[in-house]
């Protein structure tokens, strides 16, 4: 009888351990499953990142919940970040079909990982200076950089495009420099450090460099200005998410677009009211409240430096009165290039005379006065306004909806 129970008992202890083996077992396989649907996730390899950058990596992986949705669409459930806004505007910008140069509903998701290949794009500092304002030594630095003409950008870029040679794309890199910082200096009412949001400008060109087609007609910087917005927004939307400033769908919307919303309600003569905003953007008032009140606390004089040993300010970034917004200075400078296209395709159809006041008038930079080509040719004064008059009702025909 006492061996029957000690029979028992063991054949009882064999069955609990292989129950917990089980258990253990099953416990493993769901762990791997979720360990395999995180690793899934497309991010940053560590071993790319600085000290910072990995903080900001480790607070992105151990958050579950999706983080930004497309706001332009009401039902799509596909999430956009700002790197994917600015590829597929960039992507647009070739064609021409965007108007607007800035990205309307910026959102971030986790940062896209950077492939070796970037490396060839690292802008060396050919040398140092003893200063305790590294802003503005990076300041006079950029500006030993040449900027290159269109025909020179266009060969330099080809031979990249072609190549990957790497000196080409310090030299299209460096010559754009100074372009990044004007960019990053209107993103610095956000709070950040200009010279942060200047290295995640400097990403985003790099980035638009690697990616640029020159044979695709649009010009480096219209093609690279959505990718310097878009890493520049992705950086401060990882900073602000740190004091959980856009949580929802409706904060991150309001995140970039509350300060634009005011600015054009102020430039109509109108006092920026919080209902209109509300009304415009679609997002309830109250919110409109909590974000306005979230973003005036960050509100800085233009007068205080940048840093605490910066004898730099804020005030030295901003435009003068005579100075042209950077998105207008780009669509002019698409609608030039697209002009001289047009003009060329006409030119083969017009008459000699046509053509000399399209040489000495319209395309001169210091054009003749109709008495001047009258006298030269031996034609009246009135006879080539005339031409002129005939002309350039060609040329808007040819550009069509453009003008």
């Amino acid at each position: 009888m006492a061996k029957k129970t000690s029979l028992k008992k063991k054949i009882a202890t064999v069955k609990k351990k292989a129950s917990v083996k089980k258990n253990k077992s099953s416990s493993k396989t769901v762990v791997k499953k979720t360990s395999k649907k995180k690793t899934s996730t497309k991010v940053l390899k560590k071993s790319s990142l600085t000290p910072k950058a990995k903080l900001v990596h480790a607070e992105i992986v151990d958050n579950d919940e999706p983080i930004f949705k497309d706001i332009n669409s009401d039902n799509s459930e596909e999430e956009l970040s700002p790197l994917e806004v600015a590829a597929k505007n960039a992507e647009q910008s070739y064609q021409g079909d965007s108007d607007d140069f800035e990205p309307d509903d910026p959102e971030l998701s986790e940062p896209e990982e950077r492939s070796d290949s970037s490396k060839s794009l690292v802008v060396k500092s050919p040398g140092a200076l003893t200063t305790s304002d590294p802003l503005l030594l990076y300041l006079n630095e950029i500006r030993r950089y040449p900027l290159l003409t269109k025909e020179q950008e266009k060969e330099i870029a080809k031979k990249y495009f072609e190549t990957k040679d790497p000196e080409s794309a310090q030299l299209l890199v460096r010559s754009n420099l100074r372009f990044v910082v004007k960019i990053a200096a209107e993103y610095s009412k956000f709070g950040a450090k200009l010279i942060d949001l200047i290295q995640e400008g400097n990403v985003g060109l790099m980035h638009a460099v690697r990616e640029y087609n020159p044979y695709k007609g649009a010009r480096l910087i219209t093609y690279a200005v959505w990718w310097i917005r878009g890493y520049i927004q992705e950086y401060l939307m990882r900073q602000y998410s740190l004091v959980r400033i856009g949580t929802t769908q409706n904060q991150r919307k309001l995140f970039y677009q509350l300060q634009r919303e005011k600015a054009n309600l102020d430039s109509l003569g109108n006092e920026p009211n919080l209902s209109d905003i509300a009304k415009k953007l679609d997002i309830p008032e109250d919110e409109v409240r909590i974000m306005a009140q979230r973003m005036s606390g960050r509100d800085i004089s233009l007068d205080r430096p940048i840093d605490v040993d910066s004898p730099t300010s804020l005030n030295d970034f901003q435009k003068s009165a005579n100075e042209e917004n950077i998105d207008d200075f780009i669509a002019k400078e698409e609608l030039i290039g697209i002009l001289q296209e047009k003009v060329s395709e006409l030119e083969p159809h017009l008459s000699d005379r046509e053509k000399i006041i399209l040489k000495e008038r319209l395309l001169n930079d210091e054009p003749l006065t109709l008495q001047e080509i009258g006298e030269r040719y031996g034609i009246t004064r009135e006879a080539v306004r005339q031409m002129e008059a005939r002309l350039l009702k060609k040329i808007k025909e040819k550009m069509g909806n453009l003008t």
